[in-house]
């Protein structure tokens, strides 16, 4: 390798042959030498004679300049030039040992990796070397040599671990290894990410190396991005976006995923170029973020690119209902404003908005809210009760805070513990010298672990009556011992009490972080399978462990829990490692993620400094080229100009060319180029005999009979049809065509109009079967019987007239559609006139397409006109549409019309309009039956 550009050599010491150029130049300067200079005045009688040809005193410097560069093309070549070489060890024969990062941030470029360490190892079995495989996720195993084809073997069986490797870890086997080991050749693929431990790695590795060399593998292939730090806030999920290189934009798409692997959105995001880190934003629901279980980064294959969500990164939705006057009066000092305000950084609040207690608790019921709180409510009356009691029996969970109401309320029996009336007050009947502060949180509750605020008091409170199960109901006290915060199951739900209120009347427990954090707990309780369970599962978290259900492998895909995997504790809280690896935990109704990197872990780039003397290469991504072939005919072409210069200047051409002729010969040569150009030149404007004209502008065809008169009519029709189109629509059609359908090509004619002849032979099979393909590869054929006059009279009359009854007998082999008579609504009666039928020289007759089908409970009057984008494969009417468009050469008609409306002419021809548009542009136009609709809704 040449610096950073993929060049090398297979023999770098030819290269040593560029020394001898500047004695080459020398000697190209010396040769000719220069004349000497003899005085002879006799020859000042020569000086008037012209001399037949000059040499030069010396060669020119841009001949010396071109022999030069002719020489080291030689010696390049020679040396043999190679494009993206393969990665060189060194050329001794010592053992090779390989060390290996086979951590997350290796994955998605997994196999660049593979090919270049197995370049490596058949390089060293053509040698005939020994290798040592080091995997650094593997740090207790002993490392030792084996045959170059049994390390290839067990290098194909690697796949990367889906955790952060500990590579200092494995640093006492490799300095056992080199003591044990004289002479070895050290290769490092290092995947060049530092996720906090890379500086003591390297350190460690350059103390334990003692001064041997090695070659460290980086770079030429993308660096490894991950995820971390989801956040489910009010605004949408964010995710942090990390990336281990910097130096340019780069952009990118996160994929939000269900358990079951459906995709639920893709947000962008994109890295400047000095950025290691950035964000992905989803902006959808909170319903749709609450099924979010796996994000990833689309395209990227690693464990570190993936991001898994449980229970915890949910965020609920909590409605608040509140008796006080307060919330109207004094918004800003209500018990709603306090809990919305700790609410907010985990959950979406929705508050009961000009509601009486009960109808909001019904709102809110009926929006099937996982979480109800209830601030100062007394009883809460009627059916409203009753569905708030069978919805926390159902799993719901009910959070109260005391007040006036809730002191005075009678029988309530949606508390957790029985209450006193009335209450106790700093300086009353049951009162106290001093604000209580908080006791230390109990161990067995979901508050254990929790800090005790110094700064909390309470002046007042609804005290409970004491029993035997007040104590198993208590989750905070004061430090008199009297409970702040009570719970207890009820069926699969959870009350919990706060005996004080939820503003600062009665505490100031509300201005504090402990009362957000306290809240947090109450809420991640919420929205569980079973959340009595659960807050029993959390109050005994720290002894309680949870077996893996599924877990990702190195490329982030889902695999089944290794042996070597176990438990984890739910109140795990860091990154995966080898006896956890990243995953579910647990039961599906309540798992447990636990993420590849932390919510701190950063991505930064390793540090090889330490490693003053290590060989730096970059990964291998192609195939070397060899340049040897193009850089020695590189040189050719030099020594063939050489050879041209050379003649040039000696003569050579005034020697072969006579002056005389030379005018001759350029006037020869530029009446040649002249000539060449206008060949090409009409070359290229005249069509291509094998392309018929159809193929290259649009015509209309007729199908060719055999009786004289209607073929005559069918081709005066189309023309008079092709003429209107030109004056009345952009279409510029050319002359219609006669086809003979049993040997012509069809495929070039959108629009084939058929009159039916009665009595006229049947078309073989092999030319229906034609017409047929035809029809299926998108093609329309208009079949016109000509005889709607001649019908006979009655309902269904117009079906068992003469031509009706042969194109019955023609299209009776044929895989025809269902038929129906053009509807009022169809796409046909408005391509570009609006029509209600299509006459012709007969308006008697119908016009039938293929029947459009009918939704399923759909009344048939008001189908709308829909078929997709196809076009109706056959048209048949009886109305003579041709007859009707005849022309002759002096523009007069040439066949009357039947009814003799005055304006039946022109309304055939604008049947005739809407037909061919119909067969060119398909149902572009179906989309305005929806006109109404979308009207509609926007007055709406």
């Amino acid at each position: 390798m040449i610096g950073s550009l993929p060049l090398g050599f297979a023999e770098p010491l030819v290269l040593i042959g560029l020394l001898t150029l500047p004695v080459l130049w020398w000697l190209l300067r010396m040769i000719p030498p220069r004349p000497r200079r003899i005085d002879f005045p006799p020859t000042r009688l020569l000086l008037e004679i012209a001399p037949r040809e000059e040499t030069p005193a010396r060669t020119p410097w841009w001949l010396t300049l071109m022999r030069l560069a002719l020489a080291a093309l030689i010696i390049i070549a020679a040396a043999g030039p190679l494009w993206h070489p393969p990665l060189a060890a060194t050329q001794s024969r010592s053992p090779v040992a390989i060390l290996i990062d086979n951590g997350w941030a290796a994955a998605s470029t997994w196999d660049a990796r593979l090919r270049t360490a197995d370049d490596i190892i058949a390089r060293a079995a053509d040698d005939r070397r020994a290798v040592a495989l080091i995997p650094l996720s593997d740090g207790a195993r002993d490392i030792s040599f084996e045959p170059a084809e049994s390390a290839r073997v067990r290098l194909h069986q690697m796949i990367p671990v889906p955790q952060t490797i500990a590579r200092e870890d494995v640093l006492p086997a490799i300095a056992r290894f080199l003591a044990a080991t004289r002479d070895v050749d050290i290769l490092w693929l290092s995947d060049g990410t530092d996720l906090g431990s890379g500086d003591k790695f390297v350190k460690g590795l350059a103390r334990t190396l003692g001064g041997r060399k090695i070659t460290i593998v980086s770079g030429g292939i993308a660096g490894a991005r991950a995820l971390t730090a989801a956040d489910n806030a009010a605004g949408g999920l964010s995710v942090k976006v990390l990336r281990v290189n910097t130096g340019a934009v780069e952009t990118g798409k996160v994929r939000a995923l269900d358990l079951k692997g459906l995709s639920l959105g893709e947000a962008p995001f994109m890295f400047k170029a000095a950025d290691r880190e950035t964000e992905a934003r989803f902006d959808l629901p909170v319903e749709i973020r609450n099924d979010i279980a796996r994000i990833e980064i689309v395209g990227e294959r690693s464990a570190g690119a993936v991001q898994l969500l449980d229970k915890r990164w949910r965020r609920r939705t909590v409605g608040i209902v509140s008796a006080a006057t307060s919330d109207t009066d004094e918004p800003l000092l209500s018990a709603s404003y306090y809990i919305q305000r700790a609410l907010g950084p985990f959950a979406d609040v929705r508050l009961a908005q000009g509601e009486s207690p009960a109808d909001a608790v019904s709102h809110f019921l009926d929006q099937r809210l996982p979480m109800l709180i209830l601030a100062d409510v007394g009883t809460v009356a009627g059916d409203a009760h009753d569905r708030l009691a069978q919805w926390v029996e159902n799993g719901g969970v009910l959070v109260r805070f005391a007040g006036p109401r809730l002191a005075a309320a009678e029988d309530d029996d949606l508390v957790p513990v029985k209450l006193r009336r009335g209450g106790r007050i700093l300086g009353g009947s049951l009162s106290w010298d001093h604000p209580q502060p908080l006791a230390p949180f109990s161990r067995d509750g979901p508050f254990a672990g929790m800090p005790v605020p110094t700064d909390v008091t309470v002046n007042r409170q609804v005290l409970a009556e004491p029993d035997a199960t007040l104590s198993n109901n208590t989750w905070a006290t004061l430090a008199d011992g009297t409970p702040l915060v009570t719970a207890a199951r009820r069926g699969k739900g959870l009350i919990v009490l706060f005996h004080v209120t939820g503003d600062t009347r009665w505490s100031n427990l509300p201005l504090s972080g402990t009362f957000v954090e306290m809240l947090k707990r109450i809420v991640d309780l919420a929205g569980t399978s079973n959340v009595a369970r659960t807050a029993t599962a959390d109050a005994h978290a720290v002894h309680e462990a949870v077996p893996p259900t599924r877990v990702l492998d190195g490329f982030g895909t889902f695999i089944s829990p290794p042996p070597t995997a176990r438990p984890v504790p739910t109140n795990f809280s860091g990154s995966a490692t080898a006896d956890h690896p990243p995953g579910f935990y647990g039961p599906p109704e309540s798992f447990f993620a636990v993420n590849t990197l932390a919510a701190n872990d950063r991505l930064k780039p390793l540090d090889f400094a330490p490693l003053a003397g290590a060989r730096h290469e970059i990964y291998r991504t192609s195939e070397p080229l060899d340049l040897r072939g193009p850089v020695f005919l590189a040189a050719l072409a030099l020594l063939l100009l050489d050879t041209l210069v050379v003649f040039f200047l000696g003569g050579g051409i005034q020697r072969l060319i006579p002056r005389r002729s030379r005018a001759a010969a350029a006037v020869m040569v530029g009446f040649a180029l002249l000539a060449l150009t206008l060949v090409q030149a009409r070359a290229q404007d005249s069509p291509n005999p094998n392309v018929p004209p159809a193929a290259l502008q649009t015509r209309l065809a007729y199908v060719v009979t055999g009786d004289t008169d209607v073929d005559n009519i069918s081709k005066a029709g189309l023309a008079g049809l092709t003429l209107f189109l030109a004056q009345r629509t952009a279409l510029e059609a050319g002359d219609p065509i006669g086809l003979d359908i049993g040997h012509d090509e069809l495929a070039f004619y959108p629009l084939i109009y058929w009159p039916i002849v009665p009595g006229a032979p049947r078309p073989s099979e092999d030319t229906l079967k034609r017409i047929d393909a035809y029809m299926k590869n998108g093609g329309t054929v208009l079949f016109d019987t000509r005889d709607a006059i001649d019908a006979p009279p009655g309902p269904g009359g117009e079906t068992r007239s003469p031509g009706m009854l042969e194109l019955r007998n023609i299209l009776s082999s044929l895989d025809i559609p269902p038929l129906e008579p053009v509807p009022r609504d169809h796409v046909l009666t408005k391509t570009f006139y609006l029509l209600r039928d299509f006459p012709g020289r007969f308006s008697t007759g119908q016009l039938w397409v293929e029947a459009l089908p009918v939704a399923k409970n759909e009344e048939e009057e008001k189908r709308p006109a829909r078929g997709g984008d196809g076009v109706s494969s056959i048209l048949i009417t009886s109305n003579d549409l041709a007859g009707a468009w005849a022309i002759q050469p002096d523009g007069q008609p040439m066949l009357p019309m039947v009814d003799g409306e005055p304006r039946q002419r022109e309304y055939a021809f604008r049947a005739g309009v809407n037909i061919v548009m119909y067969t060119l542009t398909g149902n572009y136009k179906a989309d305005q039956v929806h006109v109404p609709a979308l009207l509609e809704r926007l007055g709406q």
